[in-house]
This record gives structure tokens, C-alpha cells and sequence, in this order.
């Protein structure tokens, strides 16, 4: 078999290095820059493929500057033949729409398309650091018109011109067959990138790299760069941590340092001073006139997911937003939910009563599992019925591949894993006018560290919300509301990737979103394999206390646990009553995770670990010593100020 496989790659700037322009906005031009992580394991399972079919061609593509040319060197140093840079001073600016599209185009320029005569398979990582969507891998296939998977652990071809894929699921994990062509976006979690040889070196030192501009791929510039993009970053903010400093635990020895945790804990803790918030006067909006781009598109649409028969919580947290969204619309702007499954109808209710004003109904056998072809397909024709202003998504594995599919087929753009939304308006100043009014998504970018606010011109404005950054709504029974169903155009073309098995864990997994108390582990505390950490999770449990154990994703990398039981950026978020970070460094990703906690503790060897500056009570010891020392006043009754459920 004549195999291409291609690797798509980016260049990303170290996010320590990244400074904020006048603008506002982040200049990367000083910082220093290496291949994204993601893409490194990308790189690697082309390379893992190729031992499969010896005779299988390697194609490593980029788009950026020509510095560029550097992260595509390294590519042909590890085992590549061929280099592809998409370079053009057009291309600047341009969001990840305006990016799956140029790579698809260059793509396409090369001879792969859906109607290729030789199979190809197209590999990505994830998500890029400096971005953190996990979107581009998605637009490139919708855009070549081919299927996808994206999360994915591992994959093998079958020789028969298939790929099986295990992809990673909340819980659990799926099997996967995707005819080629395909792409495939693949998680850090896969086999580690290896080292460049000697002779890939002098290969690569040699090797001259295909350069393009947008004219020699036949790119126009309607739908790149900054005017062409339909989102924009329109401010970037430092994250600032919005807790009290952390109080400490003194003592000679561990039975000290735990009994000064518990004093402590008691009496709450340094409280942070509340600095009042400088109100925008009216006099600084200009006397421009306000322009309304809707063009007819009215109210809010979200996807309900549902899995083993039940609605995900992340996608009733969306409500919440959705709902407040709503209000500052007002004219009684509605809130629509596209429900999506077999057998699902008489799961409407639950949604109207959290918050839907209307459930559209979508029954098909053959949609049991989420399969991003026909879901993206359903949605497009929903949206293209009903016109929507917003389509909202929670950012779960499926919700992030699934929106930004669905915003290539709507030439939207699409704003991942929000932590913040609200009704706001644009000033543009070139055209002396105010846009309004428009959708403000905001997102943690450049590794937790940067908070953007995304601004999108086309409608619907699409947008990802973090799971377990919203509340779930208060249910209202009896509430009322419109159950209606739709017959969606489908066929055998969307049912083209096959699930070969589904797998997900049961019990405590969904527990991480309503536990009142997480212990969570990171690396310096695999040496018993969590023994402790899962040990205090059930002491609090024996008492009548809602609690959970979880980790950091080091632990998920060494195959220790599941990644379902990661917090962090690319795991869960979760807000419980007290968490519990033990031997956790503190490394922003996971900090995104957990910071939404009422309380935290943090206990590590390392006085100087970053977890500290973000926690509320901390203990500097070993937590061989530690853990079993708190263990033993939970046995004693001491429970986090938490008193156990009734039966």
C-alpha cells in the first residue's frame, strides 16, 4: 500500500517567554520557541506508523513564519522525507478558522483530497500550547471533507485501509475504525517523541524545504488573515490569583505540622482584601452609531450530550450561561437545546426544568454514541433552519471536535474551553462605528496564564465552555417548555467510521463533579501507586463525607491511573468544598483544574513549589509522613468542617 502519512506541526513560543504588547494583545516575537509538545507525539506516531508499511511516505507540513523552518528541520531529523512551509505575510493574524483553511488548501495543492486515488492520514497533536483550542485538526478534516478522530492514545492501520484508533473519552475510552483518508489529532499520552539521529541531522541540515505562498496554492485572502478571520483576540489580561495568602503549618515534627493544619483550617484562614472595581464611565464609549450584524439570527442553542442514557453534566452546567446570556439579550430571547441520540425524548423534561425553553429532538438508532459526521451534519442543518445567535458547547472530548466541524460548515468561528461569557460590544474605530451587540468569550490562553477575550463577526457565534466552570442551574420542576423533533437529511457517507467498542469507568468517576472533598496526587506520590492518597479518600467516606480521589496528569502519563481521573487543563475542572493537592508541583495546567475550589491544601516536600502560591493552607513535609498522620485524625472525627449526609 502506497501510504502518505503527513504530520502537522507547529512552532509555539515558550510560554514563560511571552510578554503583553501597548496593544494589549502578546508579542511573541522575542520569545523563545520550540515544536509544540502535542505535535512532538504527533511526529512520533507517523514514525510508529511507518514501521507498519516500510515503503510509506513521511510529509511533515507547517504554516508560520519562515523561522519556521527550523521546527521542520527537526522533523526531517527525526525520520521525515518531506518539508511543507504555508509562509505569507497574509496569513497574519488569522484565528484557527482561517488556519484550517489555509492548511487545507495548501493540502489540497499537494494532490490530497477525499477522491485521492493513493490512502493518506493526516496526523496533528491535540492542541497547541500557545493556543490551547484543539481546534485546526477538526476544520482541516471538515474542510477536506474527510472523517476524523481526535483524542486520540494510539492507532494502527489494519491493511485493509483502515485505521483502528483508541480514543479518550470521559470515563473511559472508545475503539475506533476510520476509513482513509482520515486525520487524526493525538493526545501527550501516546509513545514519547524520540531523539533526532545523527544522520536525520545531516539529512535535515541539507534538505531543502518547500516554501508557498497563498497565490501559489490559490488562497484568497477573503477568509485569512486578521480582516478575513470571523473571530478576533480583542484583549489579552494577566491571570491574577484571587486568593489570600497561603497559611502555613508549623511544627517540629508531622503529628505538629497536621495538628496546626486543623487549627488553622478552624479558624478559616487569611481572608484576601477586596480591591473595588473602577466602573467604565459612560463618557469614554465614542459617539459612534451602533451597528447590529445578526441579520435575523436570534437566540441561543446548545447540544445536550448524553451518554449511557443520561444527560453529561457539563452539558446542563451550559444552561447557565446560556440562561444569563439570555437575559442580557432580553426581548425574550429563547434558549434552544438540540438533544441528540436513541431513545433520548424523555430526557426534555430534565432540560427545561434546568433552563431549555425549547428541546429539539433528534432519534435515530444509528446515533446511541456520538459520531462527529452525522452530529455535525444535524447541527448545521438545525442551525441553518432555526439561525441561532450563539451556539454554546461544553468543551468535553466530543464537544471540542464536534464545534469547530460544525463552525466550518456555518464559516463561524468558534472560542474553546471559555471560562467566561457575556453580551458586550466592539468599537471599531477604523469604521467609526460600535458593534453590538456581540458575544465576549472569555478564555485562559499561553498555559493558564493569559486571560483572552475572543470576539466573533459571523453568526452563529460559537463557543466551548469549561466543564465544571459553570454551576449547574437550580432544577424547577413543573417548569414548561416546547418538545419538538427534527428529521435530519443523513447517509451512509456519515456513518462511516465505526465504534468497535466503548469503554467507561462506573461509580467515582462522575463523582469528581459533585464530591465535596478531592484528594488528588501528583508525581510525588506515585511511589505507593496513590495507596495514601486513595487510603484518606475512603477514611472520609467511612464518615459520611462525599469525597474522591484524582490526579495530576504526570500520574496519567505514567500509566498509573486513568486519564479520567485527571484535573487539570486537558483533564476535569472541578470546584469541590476542600482539595486536597499532595506532592502536586503547582504547574499551571493543573492549577486551571482546581482552582475553582472553595479550599485548598496543599502538602509537599518542596518549601518552594508553585502549588503554595495558589493554595489556602499548605504543609511542607514528606507525605509517606503526612497522610497518615491527617488519616488518623479522620479517624478521630476531623472532617474538613464538612458534616456527613443523611441517609
Amino acid at each position: 500500500m502506497a501510504l502518505t502519512i503527513i504530520s502537522l506541526i507547529k512552532q509555539v513560543p515558550l510560554p514563560s517567554e511571552m510578554r503583553m504588547g501597548e496593544d494589549g494583545l502578546m508579542d511573541r516575537t522575542k520569545a523563545k520557541s520550540i515544536i509544540n509538545i502535542d505535535c512532538q507525539f504527533g511526529l512520533e506516531a507517523g514514525l510508529q506508523l511507518k514501521k507498519e508499511y516500510p515503503d510509506a511516505k513521511l510529509i511533515v507540513c507547517s504554516m508560520g513564519p519562515p523561522s519556521f523552518e527550523a521546527a521542520l528541520r527537526t522533523a526531517i531529523s527525526m525520520g521525515y522525507d518531506e518539508a511543507y512551509l504555508l509562509s505569507d505575510r497574509k496569513l497574519g493574524g488569522s484565528d484557527t478558522f482561517a488556519t484550517g483553511l489555509a492548511i487545507s488548501t495548501m493540502l489540497k495543492h499537494l494532490g490530497f483530497t477525499k477522491d485521492s486515488k493513493e490512502p493518506f492520514i493526516i496526523l496533528a497533536g491535540r492542541q497547541t500550547s500557545d493556543g490551547d483550542t484543539a481546534h485546526v485538526p477538526s476544520q482541516v478534516a471538515e474542510n477536506l471533507g474527510i472523517p476524523q478522530a481526535t483524542f486520540i492514545e494510539t492507532l494502527k492501520a489494519d491493511g485493509e485501509g483502515n485505521v483502528i484508533a483508541k480514543r479518550i473519552i470521559e470515563g473511559g475510552y472508545q475503539m475506533m475504525k476510520l476509513p482513509m483518508p482520515c486525520t487524526i489529532s493525538l493526545t501527550p499520552t501516546g509513545t514519547p517523541p524520540r531523539k533526532p539521529s545523527l544522520s536525520g541531522a545531516i539529512k535535515a541540515r541539507n534538505i531543502s524545504i518547500t516554501t508557498f505562498g497563498i497565490d501559489d496554492i490559490g488562497l484568497g485572502t477573503e477568509k485569512i488573515g486578521i480582516n478575513g478571520s470571523p473571530t478576533i483576540v480583542s484583549k489579552v489580561v494577566n491571570i491574577v490569583s484571587e486568593r489570600a495568602p497561603i497559611t502555613m503549618s508549623e511544627g517540629h515534627n508531622e503529628a505538629a505540622l497536621v495538628d496546626s493544619l486543623i487549627k488553622n483550617f478552624k479558624k478559616g484562614g487569611n481572608v484576601l482584601e477586596k480591591k473595588e472595581k473602577v466602573a467604565k464611565k459612560e463618557s469614554d464609549r465614542p459617539d459612534f452609531p451602533e451597528v447590529d450584524l445578526r441579520n435575523g439570527s436570534r437566540g441561543i442553542l446548545t447540544w445536550a450530550e448524553v451518554t449511557n442514557g443520561k444527560l453529561s453534566r457539563p452539558s446542563l452546567e451550559l444552561l447557565t450561561p446560556a440562561r444569563n446570556l439570555a437575559n442580557q439579550l432580553g426581548n425574550d430571547t429563547k434558549v434552544t437545546t438540540l438533544m441528540i441520540g436513541k431513545g433520548v425524548k424523555s430526557l426534555a423534561q430534565t432540560l427545561i426544568e434546568h433552563g431549555s425553553d425549547e428541546v429539539i429532538v433528534v432519534e435515530d438508532d444509528r446515533l446511541e454514541e456520538y459520531l462527529v459526521l452525522p452530529f455535525s451534519n444535524i447541527f448545521a442543518q438545525v442551525i441553518k433552519e432555526r439561525k441561532p445567535e450563539i451556539a454554546l458547547f461544553a468543551a468535553t472530548t466530543s464537544g471540542r471536535e464536534l464545534a469547530p466541524r460544525i463552525g466550518v460548515k456555518t464559516d463561524s468561528g468558534v472560542t474553546a474551553d471559555c471560562t467566561g461569557l457575556e453580551i458586550g460590544e466592539y468599537v471599531d474605530k477604523k469604521e467609526k462605528s460600535i458593534i453590538t451587540p456581540i458575544l465576549e468569550s472569555r478564555r485562559p490562553t499561553y498555559g493558564e496564564s493569559k486571560l483572552a477575550t475572543i470576539l466573533g463577526f459571523v453568526f452563529p457565534q460559537i463557543s466551548t465552555a469549561r466543564a465544571g466552570t459553570f454551576e449547574v442551574p437550580q432544577r424547577v420542576e413543573g417548569r414548561t417548555g416546547i418538545v419538538s423533533s427534527f428529521n435530519p437529511i443523513l447517509d451512509g457517507k456519515d456513518f462511516i467510521v465505526e465504534i468497535l467498542q466503548t469503554v467507561r469507568g462506573e461509580g467515582g468517576l462522575q463523582n469528581l463533579f459533585e464530591a465535596d472533598i478531592i484528594v488528588s496526587g501528583g508525581r510525588g506520590t506515585t511511589s505507593d501507586g496513590l495507596g495514601l492518597i486513595k487510603k484518606l479518600a475512603e477514611e472520609l467516606n467511612n464518615k459520611g463525607i462525599n469525597t474522591e480521589w484524582a490526579c495530576s496528569r504526570p500520574v496519567v502519563d505514567e500509566g498509573i491511573t486513568e486519564y479520567a481521573r485527571q484535573v487539570g487543563q486537558t483533564g476535569k475542572t472541578i470546584r469541590p468544598k476542600v482539595y486536597i493537592a499532595v506532592g502536586i508541583s503547582g504547574a499551571i495546567q493543573h492549577i486551571a483544574g482546581m482552582k475553582e475550589s472553595e479550599k485548598i491544601i496543599a502538602i509537599d516536600h518542596n518549601p518552594k513549589a508553585s502549588i503554595f502560591n495558589n493554595a489556602d493552607f499548605g504543609i511542607v513535609g514528606e507525605y509517606q509522613d503526612i497522610l497518615p498522620e491527617l488519616i488518623e485524625r479522620v479517624k478521630s472525627g476531623f472532617t474538613f468542617g464538612i458534616e456527613a449526609k443523611k441517609a
